[in-house]
């Protein structure tokens, strides 16, 4: 009830701020709770919280829930998804995932930030957590093996660069394919062995995919520059060097 009452306040004092924020709840330290009873413990919360809400008139405000544990992946899982819903490129990224599994015979297929962990897209099919936990897995078994084997003597460069690939079979005939999209992105696929076996169709489809991914990012970065750059214009137009306006303002 407590941490009902704190969250209430939060939520309220934040919307008076910024109407258009996003509200995403935790539910945290889930792990010791059976599987029905995070769900009953979710509803519950979320049924307490929103009626709080409503009797404070305030029924416009959206409040997303996730159960989480650091015990397992579900602390990354809920990130992802809190971090998708700040990507305006998210819609196009997703399509690209699409068309490329599609044209490649690959069941799944994650864009990860390397350094946390967190998936910025995937393909429209279903996200599993067993998957996504072995996606986690590889990339921190490239990262180590790579810290080891993947510098050179006197320990310069990077564990993850722009030729790191890894290969990972598995013993239910999955194999686990990862490669490098930019310096701080991995895609991460998973490919039945007998659609590995065209790996080099695979890798055709993979750099254009990594050349259609850096494009989507390129036309961002123009977007963010000209905007900059009117903004600077509008702001000396506005003015004289002394600082005065150039024009009668009502």
């Amino acid at each position: 009830m407590e941490a009902l009452a704190r969250l209430h306040l939060t939520v309220t004092r934040a919307y008076k701020v910024n109407t258009d924020i996003n509200f995403e709840v935790f539910i945290h330290k889930v792990d010791g709770l059976s599987d029905d009873h995070k769900i009953e413990t979710q509803r519950d919360i979320h049924q307490r919280a929103n009626d709080d809400l409503a009797d404070a008139g305030l029924e416009k405000i959206h409040l997303s829930f996730y159960l989480t544990s650091i015990y397992d992946h579900s602390i990354f899982e809920a990130f992802s998804k809190v971090v998708q819903k700040l990507i305006p490129q998210l819609p196009t990224l997703e399509n690209l995932l699409n068309i490329f599994i599609s044209n490649s015979g690959i069941e799944k297929a994650f864009l990860f930030d390397v350094v946390s962990k967190i998936y910025i897209a995937t393909d429209s099919t279903p996200v599993d957590m067993q998957t996504y936990e072995l996606c986690c897995d590889m990339i921190d078994v490239v990262i180590d093996i790579s810290c080891i084997y993947g510098l050179k003597e006197d320990g310069a460069g990077t564990p993850y660069d722009k030729e790191s690939t890894a290969i990972i079979k598995l013993n239910n005939t999955t194999v686990l394919y990862l490669k490098e999209v930019t310096k701080f992105l991995a895609l991460v696929c998973f490919v039945r062995e007998e659609s590995f076996e065209r790996k080099g169709l695979i890798d055709y489809n993979f750099h254009c995919f990594r050349k259609a991914i850096h494009e989507v990012f390129e036309v961002r970065m123009k977007m963010v520059k000209s905007r900059k750059v009117q903004n600077r214009l509008r702001k000396k137009k506005g003015a004289t060097p002394n600082g005065t306006p150039n024009v009668l303002l009502e």
